[in-house]
């Protein structure tokens, strides 16, 4: 059973963001200080996204450096600072209750999903791993020895400046919707 609910979620959770992406634009009703904090924690939340995104080579190697020491879900955690800047910056109650129990409706189950299919591919290192960092939320202390570097390629080949321009097009249009009111 929970093995088909984190199937479901891993498959649904870009479509079903995507739905809760409409509807928070429709719902939001953004004012200048709810605007400005919330841009500020989601831009907090981008620039994990972004840092982690140079460590990341997917299906190759283990990410365990950078961000990947602190937390192994870095770009989840990531994620959670945009939703609850966005949630901020909405300035609905709504909107926050309902990003936060999509986000652990969602996004729990495929992380641990994730953590499963990366010990079938890398076994008594993730093990390790596992025990050594915390699944989201970062610890101050530092769990590998830095050896890796953050690479812009990878940031690159990850695609992770489209969530630059989705978070630049959500301020635009939360911008515009404030002063239209």
């Amino acid at each position: 059973m929970a093995e088909n609910y984190s199937s479901w979620a891993a498959r649904w959770r870009v479509p079903l963001g995507f739905i809760f992406g409409a509807a928070y634009l429709v719902f939001a009703q953004p004012t200048v200080k709810f605007l400005v904090t919330g841009a500020l924690i989601a831009l907090a939340g981008l620039a994990v996204r972004a840092y982690a995104a140079g460590y990341l080579d997917k299906g190759r190697r283990l990410a365990a450096e950078g961000p990947y020491a602190r937390t192994r879900n870095p770009l989840y955690f990531g994620s959670s600072l945009i939703g609850t800047g966005l949630a901020v910056a909405s300035a609905r109650w709504a909107l926050a209750a309902a990003f936060v129990a999509y986000f652990l409706a969602v996004y729990w189950p495929v992380m641990r999903r994730e953590e499963q299919d990366l010990r079938r591919l890398y076994g008594d290192a993730v093990e390790n791993y596992v025990r050594a960092v915390p699944l989201f939320f970062p610890s101050l202390r530092r769990a590998s020895a830095r050896t890796e570097r953050f690479q812009w390629s990878r940031y690159s080949a990850n695609r992770e400046y489209e969530a630059a321009f989705g978070y630049l097009a959500a301020l635009i249009f939360l911008a515009l919707k404030a002063y239209l009111r």
